[in-house]
């Protein structure tokens, strides 16, 4: 995909390969924001990023950043042995 500054709804979903009424049911969740431009919805270029997995959103790496912290609490004694052998 070119370098854009945003996208259209339409544009989202076949970029992404999805219904227009999928994108619009993740909009109406708060999954995808998007701003009012005249009459057209218009989703930022840092939107299209994550909802097209180029960028992780914010929720997704403080997710990530804990699911880390568990393993490595849970099984960090295991992992130290086994990097020993």
């Amino acid at each position: 995909m070119p370098e854009q500054d945003s996208m259209t709804i339409p544009q989202l979903a076949r970029e992404l390969r999805v219904s227009r009424t999928t994108v619009w049911r993740k909009v109406r969740k708060g999954q995808i924001r998007v701003h009012l431009v005249g009459r057209r919805y218009v989703i930022p270029a840092r939107e299209v990023d994550i909802a097209t997995g180029r960028e992780l959103s914010p929720e997704r790496k403080d997710w990530i950043k804990a699911a880390v912290n568990r393993a490595v609490r849970e099984y960090g004694p295991v992992l130290k042995r086994l990097s020993h052998e």
